[in-house]
């Protein structure tokens, strides 16, 4: 995703009290070729003003919604926003976050610069490449959060999985791409994709993982990728098709053989998928699987909490480390409740808020604020400690679509 670089003129104001959020917050279009760069430009009112503003609006925020607990969270999240500053978040699930960015697309295209059906979004990755590069994105607005102080800048909340973010999302968790294992089951889990070749291959029917575009078993493809090929700098090059045709056949090439044999000796004999992280750890629940995957590494402590794995369970990552992210919020630039969404952003972006989230009985999901952020909250919150595993980070964004194509092609049927 290249930076946008556009210049917004806003001429014919009569008076600055009679600048309303919707007004002064306007994102311009994107231009026709995706190539070139634009830059926002924006006027905010004080924080003030947006929690004005905000009052009686509802956020229709476009959220995965594959997880209860997740669900759950944004739940308590909707009941803290309408008690503190009478803001509706309304979780719209989506199964890919992509359904979202075409919507948007078809929204630009028709010209509805306002009055959006989206107004916040959960993104991160090919997502945020296609919204940023389609103009579909309002800010930056991450330097007007109250709560943006808290974040850790340590973390690498600057790229999104190579793009440079220019606060046009504000990062809200950390993803690692791990794996969960009874160690009454399996004592001796893979350490690398090889090995786990070699536990399938001993236990057939006993291995699996989620069928792309999935963003669990993009993942998974992406982590194999990059421990099989021969080439890894190129995956952290953006790839031009069909130009960079031969170029993503060479690199990709030992990725497809590797898939090859082990669905030969996965579950349902590589005919059949998990539809996502909580149905392969139900499935290792059930004692089908052995090993069960997800973005989160507190996610065994969590599935324990909430009574969904035995009290054994336990995450680990392979020798080589985890693929690694950041998740994100966004707000679309033609959306509703900008205001709304903004405060929404912020509420969770608070100490309170991450704490919650990283509890292992709620979510567990790994917070993005600094240590020191959380001295403030009472004793009886629990405090978030997170050691993260071995870094592995993610290749470049324009490699996915084509690597999900491709696995359609040879598997998807």
């Amino acid at each position: 995703m290249t930076p946008i670089r556009t210049s917004i003129v806003i001429t014919a104001l009569s008076t600055l009290k009679k600048l309303t959020l919707t007004a002064a917050l306007v994102i311009s279009s994107v231009a026709a070729h995706a190539s070139e760069q634009h830059k926002n430009v924006n006027i905010m009112p004080t924080w003030q003003q947006t929690l004005t503003q905000a009052k009686g609006e509802t956020v229709y925020f476009n959220a995965w919604g594959g997880s209860q607990e997740i669900n759950d969270y944004l739940l308590w999240a909707n009941t803290q926003l309408q008690h503190r500053y009478g803001v509706t978040l309304k979780q719209v699930k989506v199964t890919d976050i992509a359904e979202t960015t075409q919507r948007l697309l078809a929204e630009k295209t028709a010209g509805k610069n306002d009055h959006g059906s989206v107004d916040m979004v959960w993104i991160n990755g090919e997502n945020f490449r296609s919204m940023k590069q389609n103009g579909l994105l309002f800010g930056p607005f991450t330097h007007q959060l109250p709560n943006w102080k808290y974040v850790d800048k340590s973390l690498p909340i600057n790229n999104d999985f190579s793009e440079p973010t220019q606060g046009l999302e504000a990062p809200w968790g950390v993803g690692q791409l791990v794996f969960i294992y009874d160690p009454e089951t399996l004592k001796n889990p893979p350490k690398s994709f090889k090995a786990l070749l070699t536990l399938a291959q001993q236990h057939p029917g006993k291995i699996s993982y989620p069928k792309p575009p999935e963003f669990h078993g993009t993942g998974f493809l992406k982590a194999a990728l990059l421990e099989l090929t021969t080439d890894k700098k190129a995956l952290y090059q953006p790839l031009q098709l069909p130009k960079d045709q031969a170029l993503f056949d060479r690199v990709t090439a030992p990725l497809w053989h590797y898939l090859d044999q082990l669905h030969k000796v996965a579950w349902h004999q590589g005919k059949q998928f998990p539809a996502g992280t909580a149905e392969t750890v139900q499935l290792l629940d059930d004692q089908q699987l052995l090993l069960a995957i997800t973005f989160n590494p507190n996610a065994a402590a969590a599935a324990i909490a909430n009574g969904n794995l035995t009290d054994k369970a336990k995450t680990y990552a392979f020798s080589a480390g985890a693929l690694t992210n950041i998740h994100f919020l966004a707000i679309p630039w033609n959306a509703n409740a900008k205001a709304g969404a903004l405060v929404a952003i912020n509420f969770l972006l608070s100490p309170e808020a991450q704490a919650r989230k990283a509890d292992t009985t709620v979510w567990g999901d790994p917070t993005i604020l600094s240590p020191q952020a959380f001295k403030q909250l009472p004793a009886t919150y629990n405090k978030p400690s997170f050691t993260p595993y071995p870094s592995i980070s993610e290749p470049n964004p324009t490699w996915l679509a084509a690597i999900e194509h491709q696995w359609q092609l040879r598997y998807g049927n």
